[in-house]
């Protein structure tokens, strides 16, 4: 006998999704190769190569498996939220290096244009000025 499944993700802007299912809805934060999702049974995150299928992923909350885990020798609660803390920053680096390349290419564009500014009114001022001199 089969089981019913229901999945349905909406985009509402680029790296931000809700994904509505039958255990109930989550929000996803990321891009391709890197997300975060916060829902009812607490928040995941994600890192992966793209098209290659590995991935690595991390839990925290509700069914995140560590009550149930078999465990030969017991972690302990700062090693985990070490490395829960971790992997929150490396899944928040991946994130945030395309905004810095953006944000790094239009500084570099402002840059360039006030350059380009300052030497054309030095231009235009030394022509103007530069012509008003008695020879």
């Amino acid at each position: 006998m089969g089981n019913f499944r229901f999945f349905r993700r909406k985009q509402i802007f680029p790296g931000l999704s809700i994904n509505l299912s039958a255990s109930g809805p989550s929000l996803s934060l990321g891009v391709r190769g890197a997300h975060v999702t916060f829902g009812q049974r607490g928040v995941r995150r994600t890192v992966g190569i793209p098209g290659s299928g590995i991935y690595w992923t991390s839990s925290t909350g509700y069914h995140s498996g560590v009550h149930s885990a078999h465990v030969d020798a017991p972690v302990g609660g700062g090693a985990q939220a070490a490395a829960h803390v971790s992997a929150t920053f490396v899944v928040l680096a991946i994130l945030l290096a395309p905004v810095a390349v953006v944000l790094a290419f239009y500084a570099a564009k402002f840059v360039v244009y006030l350059l380009l500014g300052i030497g054309a009114l030095s231009a235009v001022a030394g022509g103007v000025f530069g012509s008003s001199r008695k020879r």
